[in-house]
Order: C-alpha cells, then sequence, then structure tokens
C-alpha cells in the first residue's frame, strides 16, 4: 500500500547565505566584561543590547526612556503597587522617587494599604499565619482595622477617596512610624493614592468596625478617579504593575475603557510595564498586551522585585533624560 503523499526531495531546497539574513543577536550588542570600579553608568553601559524582544535589559533601558518622557512631558506615571512591595522592602524607593518627580499617582490593593499602615503603626508587618486561623486570631489586631475601617468612613463622610482620607489620618494622628508609609508620604506630597478593595479579602473586614457602605464608597472613588487621571494618559503616560497578580491589572483595562470612552477613543501612545517573580496570565495579558493593542507599547520583566525595583530606581536617579540614549 501506497501513501497519498510522498516525502519531499531536500535537493530541490533552495539556500541563502547567512550573511543576507537579517539577525537579532551580534557581538556587536554582547555584553561587555565589567571592570573593577566601573560606576553605575558604566555599569548600565555594558549591560548586552541584544535585539531580542525578551531582552530585560533592552525593557529596563527603553522603560527608563519612557519615564523620563512622561516626566518632561508632564504626562502621568502610574504605580500600581502589589502587597509585596512593602512586604520586600522597597517603600523606601517608591517614596523617594514620589519625591523626586517620577511617580504621578499610585495605586494599591487593600492588603498594600494594610501593610502600608501597619508600617506606620508599629514598623513592622505581615504576620505569622500558620495556626492562626483556627484559633480565630489570624487578623484580628484591632489598631489595624480601626484606623482603615476609620479611613473609609471619614471618606464615605466627606466625599473624598480612600487614599486620600487614609493618608490624612495617618499624617493627622502622627503615627511613629508615618515617614515609610508611602500612603502617608504621598498624601503630604498631593500624589494621589487609590485604593482597591474585594471586600471580603482583607482582614479588616473581619472586625466589628468594617462598614461595607463606605468602603464600597471609598474604593469605588478611587476607581473612577484613576479613569479621570488616565484621560490625561495618552502621548507619553507610563503604567507600572509591580506584584499585583489580578485586581490591579483589572483596575487598568477598566478604568483605561472608562478613560477612552469618555475622549472618543483618542488615548493612544503610552506605556506600561509588568514587574513580578512570575509571568502570570493576568497581568502578562491585561498590563502588558491587551491595554496596549492599537495604543502603546507594553514591556513584561520578570525576575525578584526585590532586585529589579533598586534597579529601576537607581536607573532613574543616576541617568538624566540628556544622557538616557547613552547607557
Amino acid at each position: 500500500m501506497r501513501y497519498k503523499w510522498e516525502a519531499v526531495d531536500l535537493s530541490k531546497i533552495k539556500t541563502i547565505s547567512i550573511k543576507d539574513r537579517e539577525n537579532l543577536v551580534s557581538i556587536n550588542d554582547f555584553a561587555d566584561i565589567p571592570s573593577k570600579g566601573d560606576d553605575f553608568i558604566t555599569f548600565l553601559s555594558k549591560l548586552p543590547k541584544t535585539k531580542h524582544r525578551t531582552n530585560a535589559g533592552d525593557s529596563l533601558r527603553d522603560l527608563v526612556k519612557k519615564i523620563y518622557y512622561a516626566k518632561d512631558k508632564n504626562k502621568p506615571v502610574l504605580w500600581a503597587l502589589g502587597p509585596h512591595v512593602i512586604k520586600y522592602g522597597l517603600s523606601p524607593l517608591i517614596i523617594d522617587l514620589m519625591k523626586k518627580g517620577f511617580i504621578s499617582a499610585i495605586l494599591t490593593t487593600g492588603a498594600g494599604a494594610i501593610h502600608d499602615t501597619e508600617i506606620a503603626l508599629i514598623g513592622e508587618t505581615s504576620e505569622e499565619m500558620s495556626g492562626q486561623i483556627v484559633t480565630g486570631k489570624f487578623g484580628m489586631a484591632y489598631e489595624t482595622g480601626e484606623i482603615i475601617n476609620t479611613a473609609a468612613k471619614e471618606a464615605y463622610k466627606n466625599k473624598k477617596g480612600f487614599g486620600f482620607s487614609l493618608g490624612k489620618l495617618i499624617v493627622e494622628r502622627n503615627l511613629p512610624y508615618k515617614d515609610y508609609s508611602i500612603i502617608a508620604n504621598a498624601y503630604k506630597l498631593n500624589i494621589p493614592v487609590t485604593i482597591h478593595v474585594a471586600i471580603g479579602t482583607d482582614i479588616i473586614h473581619m472586625h466589628p468596625t468594617m462598614d461595607g457602605a463606605a468602603t464600597g464608597f471609598a474604593t469605588f472613588l478611587d476607581f473612577r478617579l484613576v479613569a479621570g487621571i488616565l484621560k490625561d494618559f495618552g502621548d507619553g503616560g507610563v503604567f507600572i504593575n509591580i506584584a499585583s497578580a489580578v485586581i490591579l491589572p483589572e483596575i487598568l483595562v477598566k478604568s483605561l475603557t472608562i478613560a477612552n470612552n469618555l475622549t472618543n477613543g483618542k488615548i493612544r501612545n503610552y506605556t506600561t510595564a509588568n514587574f513580578d517573580h512570575l509571568s502570570e496570565y493576568r497581568p502578562l495579558m491585561n498590563v502588558v498586551r491587551r491595554s496596549t493593542i492599537g495604543g502603546g507599547v507594553g514591556y513584561e520583566i520578570i525576575g525578584r522585585i526585590e532586585i529589579l525595583i533598586p534597579l529601576l530606581a537607581n536607573m532613574l536617579i543616576n541617568l538624566t533624560y540628556k544622557n538616557n540614549l547613552n547607557f
């Protein structure tokens, strides 16, 4: 029995010279060998510069240029911070970048607000859960629930956002470690902070001080504020998601849709980036791909955020707009 098809004759294949094809990698773009005593700018200049689309070094360099452009053109640079930004000790870097004008607005989750507030309260956070669920003691620290749930009620009463109200409360109560609080520093710098809550997912929702209506109002107002900021996002804005796997990537696509709806689809030419330990479905799709189709460019930079974010911060602080093209 013979098959309908026959194996192809490779002697008829047409080949080309290796010199005539386009190549993504060249020795001209290889990493340079470090020298003892290299300064930071020299270190950056020696990173590999291959054209491969997954080169994190190129992505970081491009992102820094985009942030500098946004800062120069007074376009919004939004940093969406998952709770691990605080748990990995990165708050001082975020605060310094706010003070230096590299951050226009902060987004965080309910968990992010909890860790930030606990740092302001006692200089510590992230309780040990093991064995505490069966005792009913997990998440029951009175102080945490009291101040954040009070902020939600103040937001509801005064028709202010959740982030604004919590920052104001931390500052007014003069909490001992408020200088380490991202939310308090943003309040003092008049930088918007938005807190995005999924009711039933945070420890303070178990507390007797919890007010669902107030929390819903406060977080909904913050969501609408993000959409308002994104109305000015076109022609140079930047959105950076750090270690939020679900909530903040969802906030981006919904608020960006609202902003485009209200501007007749005029928001174009912006940049998004996702930093995380792993490539997760929702940040990759919502932050890097879906939100940029037809509108901008997105980067995925995977690695330990306790290394990547200090690297990004150092790049922003040590470079200037004029020499961005040279590193």
